[in-house]
């Protein structure tokens, strides 16, 4: 439930006074958005949640700032990407933007952001959760393909094109003149063009996947517990795409995905046994996989399986460690 307007505006006052209790309740509201919000700008979880933190204690340094020219949550979300672009800065991660580049074989600290987590952003008329988290813009294919932008590019973008911020709001969010951010703009746009998959707008499906998807989704957790690389070749797409971040190894053809992945040790039980649960990240469905290597008693973690489905086989394999993702996807240590 939303405050009323006299509410809101009783703690905020409290709040500008030094009241930390006022404060605490006040951008605790916010907190999973603006995560949300970080974790567009970086890429991942882990730095998401430590410049969340570091916003909450600039805004409570900087709390008699607020004027209220804007609202509460707008200065908010300034603080929120300054503080991001202040870490970029301190540390630089640059990449290669060149035509043909697929970014999600190119960001080496891309994480997912689990679903459970998305539940958690709230809602009212004034503040809509679906703009924050609209699945074009969390699928992992857009997070990776901003982190090719200039971070104050980046920025731009996120106020404009996410949130729905003005041209005059987004030149105040960094500083600069509406002029300035709209080549920014354009300059970002141009180059999302060219790195988000074609026809993306029509792959996005919604957040619950269709009986169709869900039967595909227990063929590969089968075809996973099993070992069984015939069957799995068969579900995915003979231009199937596979990354494993933070390792720059990529892969591209469904035969040649399960080829590697054979090398590896997938279908040898010498090699462990597998047992799957699924889960959802970024809007799309994922597989946990864990391996019990002989000699051991339990199924201990390995690998996030982040699927992309399109007409009706496996566009996409994206696997991530599991183990530095369990607490945030609240999937046990051991099966």
């Amino acid at each position: 439930m939303g405050r009323t307007q006299a509410e809101a505006t009783g703690v905020v006052a409290a709040a500008r006074a030094g009241d930390e209790a006022a404060f605490a309740e006040l951008v605790e509201s916010y907190r999973r958005e603006l995560q949300v919000h970080c974790y567009r700008m970086l890429g991942s979880l882990e730095d998401s949640e430590d410049l969340v933190q570091e916003t909450f204690l600039r805004a409570w340094r900087r709390r008699e700032s607020f004027q209220g020219r804007s609202t509460f949550r707008a200065w908010l979300y300034g603080i929120a990407t300054n503080a991001c672009l202040d870490a970029l800065e301190r540390r630089p991660r640059t990449l290669s933007a060149h035509h043909g580049a697929q970014p999600l074989a190119e960001v080496p600290w891309l994480q997912p952001y689990p679903d459970r987590l998305l539940e958690e952003v709230p809602s009212s008329d004034a503040e809509p959760e679906d703009e924050v988290v609209a699945k074009e813009t969390i699928e992992l294919a857009f997070i990776a393909a901003i982190q090719l932008l200039p971070p104050r590019q980046r920025a731009v973008l996120i106020a404009r094109d996410v949130l729905g911020w003005s041209a005059a709001e987004s030149a105040a969010l960094l500083d600069i003149s509406v002029p300035a951010a709209n080549s920014a703009l354009q300059r970002a746009r141009a180059t999302l063009k060219e790195h988000l998959p074609r026809h993306r707008t029509e792959w996005a499906p919604g957040s619950d996947p269709s009986r169709e998807e869900q039967a595909l989704l227990r063929r590969y957790i089968e075809a996973t517990d099993t070992g069984d690389p015939a069957a799995m070749v068969k579900l995915l797409r003979e231009d199937a795409f596979f990354a494993m971040p933070p390792e720059p190894f990529s892969c591209v053809g469904g035969e040649a995905i399960v080829e590697s992945w054979v090398q590896g040790g997938f279908g040898d039980d010498s090699w462990g046994q597998l047992r799957c649960v699924l889960a959802r990240v970024n809007k799309q469905p994922a597989v946990a996989c864990y391996v019990k290597r002989a000699g051991d008693t339990e199924y201990r973690p390995l690998a996030l399986d982040v699927l992309r489905i399109e007409d009706g086989a496996v566009a996409e394999v994206i696997a991530f460690p599991l183990e530095p993702l369990l607490e945030a996807l609240g999937l046990p240590q051991t099966l």
